[in-house]
C-alpha cells in the first residue's frame, strides 16, 4: 500500500512513494491538445472504504480534546439552561404536547446558535490578545523550497481573463521572490460545448506562451466530466501527481498570493506530517450591496470564527475545498472518493467532497490543519441573491448527502463532527420554520382562536396553553445576548485594529458597518430561512440540483423579476401578518423582525443586487477595499489586459523551423492549432 510505504521513509518524494499507474492514452482523455500536457507521472488514487478501519501513518497526537469539551461541554450547558428556562415559560399550567414540541425544536435551535457562538468566543481570546490561531507553524517565503508544487485552476465555464489576470499575478510574484521554478499551472477545464472549449483552450494556450520562461503552465480540457470537481481533482492526481510533492487548489474567484503560496508549500515540508493546510480567505472584489454585506460580515465576524474552529479541530480541521496546500501522496492514498449508492440526490457521486476529503485523510493520521493569520489568501461571492440561492441549493444537497456516511463505521468521531455540522447547517433551517410554525399555533391557542388539544388523560375540558410574560421576555433578551455576542465580538477586533492601525474615523465606521449589517442581515434571514427549508424538502423528496455554471460578476435583476421569484415568500410573510395582528397586536411585533423581510423579499432581492453607491460602500469598507492587497491589483490589471486581448481572433503564426523551436515557439504553435477551425 501507499500508505505503507509513506510510514518507511517519509522524506522521499511524492513519485517514489505512490504506486504508478500505468498511463493511458491522452487522445482518449482529452477534448484538448495533448500537446498542452506535460508527460504523465501517473499516481494511483484507490477508492476508499467508508466502513473501513485503516491503519494511522502517523501516531495520533494529544491535546485536543481540553478545546473540544470546553466547546461542545460548555454548548451543552448553556442549552441546558435554556431548556430549564423555557420549559418554565412554559409549564406555569400543565404543558400540552404542542408546548413540548416547541421546547424541543426552540432547544435544538439553541443549541446550533450555542455551538457557534461559543465557538467564536473562545477563538476571540487568542485574537484580542495578539496571538495566532495556527495549528501548525507557518515558516516565512525568504528560506528554500526543496520540493515541487502544482497550483491548480478546475474551470468550469469561467472567465478566461479573469483566470488568466490571476495566474499572471501569481507568476510575477513568484519570480519576483526567486521561486518560481518550484511551481507548475495546470488549469483543469470540465466546460462543455466545442465551440467555447476551444475558445477557452486557445486562450489559455497564449497564456502559456506569455508565461514561458517563468512558469510552465498546462491545459487539458475532459471529454467526460465525471465526479464534477472532485473527479476533476482526482483525474489530475492519477495523471499527473507523481511529480509534484504538494498541490494547491484555486476556485474560479479566488486569488493567492505568491509569499502566501512560499509560505505555505515551506510548512508542508517542515511537517512531513501534514496533510491539508487550510487558509481563511478573505471575501473582496464586491460591487453590488450583497457582495458588500456579506465581505463585511465575512471579514468582521470571521477572524474570530475562523480562530475557534481552529482552536476546538487542531490537526483534525476541515477543508473547504479551495485556497489550501495538500500532499499528493497523502490525498493519493487516503481520499479517494467512491460513488454512494443509489440515485441522486443521496446516491452518486459526493457533491461536497471537501468535508470528506479532510475527514479521510485525518482518518489516516494526516493532520488536516488551519492557518487563519496567512495572509494573502481571498476570494469573492455571488453577485445576488438569487445567485447566492443557486449555489446554496447544491451546497444544501452536498451537505445533506454526507448524512449516509455519518454512521459508518470507519467514519472517526471528528469526521462525524464536521459532516453532523454541515449538514445541520441546513437542516436548522427547516428546524427554524418549524418552530414559528408552531409558535404560531400556540399563540392563536392562547387566544382561544384555535382548538387546543387535549392530554391522554381523561378531561371534560381543553387545556389552554399558559404562558409567563416577564420569563418569556428574560428568556428573550438572554438568546439574543447568545446571538448577537459573535457580532459584538468582532466589533471590538475590529475597533482594536483601527487604532492600531491608526485610522481616522474607525470606531464609528465600524460601529456603522456592523449595525447596517445587522439590519440587512435580520431581513434577509428569514428568506434563506424559507428557502433552505424548501431546498431540504426537495431533496428528501428525491429532487436533484443538477450542476450549473457560477455567475460571478453580474446579478442584476430586474423588480418584476424579482417580485415574481419571491411571490411565495411575500404572500407567507403577508398571510402570517395578518394572522398576527388579528390575534394580538403584540404578536405582530413579536414577529416582524422575520415577516418583514418575508414581505419585502423581492424588493430586498433587487436592491442587494445593485451596485453599491458611495455612501454605502463607505459604511460596508473594510480594510481590503481600503487599502487593496497588491497581489489582487496585479490580479484585476492583468485581468483587464487580458480582456483586451482575449477579444481578438488568435492568429496563427507561420512554422517554426524544428531546430530553432524554443519552448515560446511550440506555446505558439499549440495556440494556433488550438484555435483551427479543423479541431471542431
Amino acid at each position: 500500500m501507499i500508505a505503507d510505504e509513506l510510514v518507511r521513509d517519509n522524506g522521499r518524494s511524492a513519485a517514489s512513494d505512490a504506486r504508478v499507474a500505468r498511463p493511458l492514452p491522452l487522445a482518449h482523455l482529452d477534448a484538448s491538445d495533448p500537446a498542452l500536457l506535460p508527460e504523465g507521472t501517473p499516481v494511483e488514487m484507490p477508492e476508499q472504504d467508508f466502513s473501513a478501519q485503516v491503519a494511522r501513518r502517523w501516531p495520533r497526537r494529544r491535546g485536543p480534546s481540553i478545546p473540544r469539551t470546553a466547546v461542545f461541554l460548555g454548548a451543552g450547558l448553556m442549552t441546558a439552561a435554556f431548556a430549564h428556562e423555557l420549559y418554565g415559560v412554559l409549564s406555569s399550567a400543565q404543558m400540552t404536547p404542542l408546548q413540548l414540541i416547541f421546547l424541543v425544536l426552540s432547544t435544538m435551535t439553541f443549541a446550533w446558535i450555542s455551538v457557534g457562538t461559543l465557538s467564536t468566543a473562545l477563538g476571540f481570546l487568542p485574537l484580542f490578545a495578539g496571538e495566532k490561531a495556527d495549528t501548525i507553524h507557518i515558516p516565512d517565503a525568504d528560506g528554500p523550497l526543496e520540493r515541487r508544487t502544482a497550483l491548480l485552476f478546475p474551470v468550469y465555464h469561467e472567465d478566461p481573463a479573469r483566470i488568466a489576470g490571476t495566474i499572471s499575478a501569481v507568476a510575477e510574484e513568484l519570480s519576483s521572490l526567486g521561486k518560481a521554478t518550484h511551481f507548475d499551472v495546470f488549469l483543469l477545464s470540465d466546460t462543455r460545448g466545442a465551440e467555447e472549449g476551444m475558445r477557452e483552450e486557445a486562450a489559455y494556450a497564449q497564456l502559456a506562451a506569455r508565461l514561458s520562461g517563468r512558469v510552465n503552465v498546462y491545459y487539458r480540457r475532459r471529454i467526460e466530466n465525471t465526479g464534477r470537481k472532485a473527479g476533476n481533482i482526482k483525474d489530475w492526481v492519477e495523471r499527473f501527481g507523481g511529480a509534484y510533492e504538494t498541490f494547491v487548489i484555486f476556485d474560479g474567484d479566488s486569488v493567492m498570493s505568491g509569499v502566501a503560496l512560499v509560505r505555505l508549500a515551506r510548512a508542508m515540508e517542515a511537517d512531513p506530517s501534514a496533510g491539508l493546510i487550510q487558509t481563511v480567505p478573505r471575501l473582496i472584489g464586491g460591487h453590488t450591496r450583497l457582495q458588500k454585506l456579506m465581505q463585511f460580515a465575512a471579514n468582521i465576524y470571521g477572524p474570530a470564527a475562523a480562530a475557534g474552529l481552529a482552536f476546538w479541530g487542531r490537526d483534525q480541521g476541515n477543508y473547504w475545498g479551495h485556497n489550501a496546500i495538500i500532499r499528493t501522496r497523502a490525498f493519493a492514498g487516503s481520499a479517494g472518493l467512491p460513488a454512494l449508492p443509489g440515485a441522486a440526490p443521496f446516491g452518486g457521486h459526493i457533491m461536497s467532497h471537501d468535508f470528506v476529503e479532510a475527514m479521510l485523510l485525518a482518518r489516516s493520521g494526516w493532520g488536516v490543519h488551519m492557518a487563519p493569520s496567512i495572509e494573502g489568501s481571498f476570494e469573492s461571492m455571488p453577485p445576488g441573491l438569487t445567485d447566492l440561492i443557486v449555489r446554496d441549493r447544491r451546497w444544501s444537497q452536498g451537505n445533506l448527502q454526507h448524512l449516509a456516511l455519518i454512521g459508518k463505521r470507519g467514519v472517526p468521531a471528528m469526521g462525524r463532527v464536521h459532516l453532523t455540522m454541515g449538514a445541520l447547517a441546513y437542516l436548522v433551517s427547516a428546524i427554524w420554520a418549524g418552530v414559528l410554525v408552531v409558535g404560531l399555533v400556540l399563540a392563536l391557542q392562547g387566544q382561544q382562536m384555535l382548538p387546543s388539544y387535549f392530554t391522554d388523560a381523561k378531561t371534560l375540558f381543553p387545556i389552554w396553553p399558559v404562558t409567563d410574560p416577564g420569563a418569556a421576555m428574560r428568556l428573550f433578551l438572554a438568546t439574543m445576548a447568545v446571538v448577537l455576542l459573535p457580532k459584538a465580538l468582532g466589533l471590538v477586533l475590529e475597533i482594536k485594529r483601527a487604532r492600531m492601525a491608526r485610522e481616522r474615523g474607525g470606531f464609528p465606521r465600524a460601529v456603522a458597518g456592523v449595525t447596517t449589517e445587522t439590519v440587512f442581515s435580520m431581513l434577509l434571514a428569514p428568506i434563506m430561512m424559507m428557502t433552505q427549508t424548501a431546498s431540504v424538502l426537495q431533496i428528501l423528496a428525491g429532487r436533484d440540483s443538477g450542476w450549473k455554471a457560477q455567475r460571478r460578476d453580474d446579478g442584476a435583476i430586474g423588480l418584476v423579476e424579482s417580485l415574481r421569484l419571491h411571490s411565495i415568500h411575500m404572500l407567507v410573510g403577508a398571510g402570517v401578518a395578518y394572522i398576527c395582528w388579528s390575534t394580538s397586536p403584540g404578536l405582530l411585533i413579536w414577529t416582524a423582525p422575520v415577516l418583514l423581510g418575508l414581505m419585502l423579499s423581492g424588493v430586498l432581492n433587487w436592491m442587494t443586487a445593485q451596485r453599491a453607491g458611495p455612501m454605502f460602500s463607505s459604511v460596508l469598507s473594510t480594510a481590503e477595499d481600503r487599502s487593496p492587497a497588491p497581489t489582487v491589483v496585479r490580479a484585476n490589471r492583468h485581468a483587464e489586459a487580458w480582456e483586451g486581448e482575449l477579444t481578438q481572433p488568435v492568429i496563427a503564426l507561420p512554422p517554426v523551423p524544428a531546430v530553432k523551436q524554443n519552448r515560446a515557439g511550440r506555446w505558439q504553435r499549440r495556440a494556433a492549432f488550438a484555435a483551427s477551425p479543423a479541431r471542431e
